[in-house]
């Protein structure tokens, strides 16, 4: 388990650094190109409920996904985190610039004094940040655990999708039992179906 484990946070490092390596000019480029793809999938286009997320530093951008999901009549939820209990919950967000807060990880949460709490049951579309994912649609995250513990209470119907630049898309993640997978991943080049 510690040679898995020092295997993750060396492959965190090496994306960190692909990441970091990107011009905000060619971050934008490849963040455009991921949004149309999203933006153009049917699964998406068909859902009524999408859960999104504020993405961190090293994740793909979602400004605009919101705003386009909001343009296309669809109800938003987004997550927060509860580190004492690494839990997570959905809120309905219908003005992601009033509605959000800093949460305790530094990244904007909503409000629950300005949000409506979203049932599981009701999301069809889960959009799953992550640092790096195999074709397998295996994901590493920051290591907390949160979309890990989160994954397995959404309900076998949604469709667990992530969106990454293509320099997150790596061979193999190191995987311990607890690690869990989203379906499909669409990067600024394709789009990935989990073999």
């Amino acid at each position: 388990m510690e040679e898995i484990r020092f295997a993750k946070e060396q492959l965190r490092k090496d994306i960190i650094k692909k990441l970091g390596a990107l011009t905000e000019k060619q971050r934008g480029e490849k963040v455009r190109a991921i949004e149309s793809r999203l933006c153009d999938f049917a699964n998406f286009l068909e859902a009524r409920i999408a859960l999104l997320y504020i993405a961190g530093p090293y994740e793909v951008r979602t400004q605009e996904i919101l705003r386009r999901t909001l343009e296309l009549n669809k109800i938003i939820a987004l997550p927060a985190f509860t580190p004492e209990r690494l839990g997570v919950t959905t809120w309905k967000v219908d003005n992601p610039e009033k509605d959000l807060t800093p949460g305790p990880r530094g990244v904007l949460e909503p409000d629950p004094a300005r949000c409506k709490p979203v049932p599981l049951q009701r999301i069809d579309i889960a959009i799953i940040p992550g640092l790096a994912f195999d074709e397998k649609g295996l994901r590493l995250g920051s290591g907390l655990g949160y979309y890990d513990r989160f994954i397995p209470e959404l309900p076998i119907t949604t469709r667990k999708v992530a969106l990454a630049f293509e320099e997150q898309i790596v061979c193999q993640i190191p995987t311990e039992p607890h690690d869990k997978h989203v379906d499909i991943i669409i990067t600024n080049k394709r789009i990935i179906y989990k073999i």
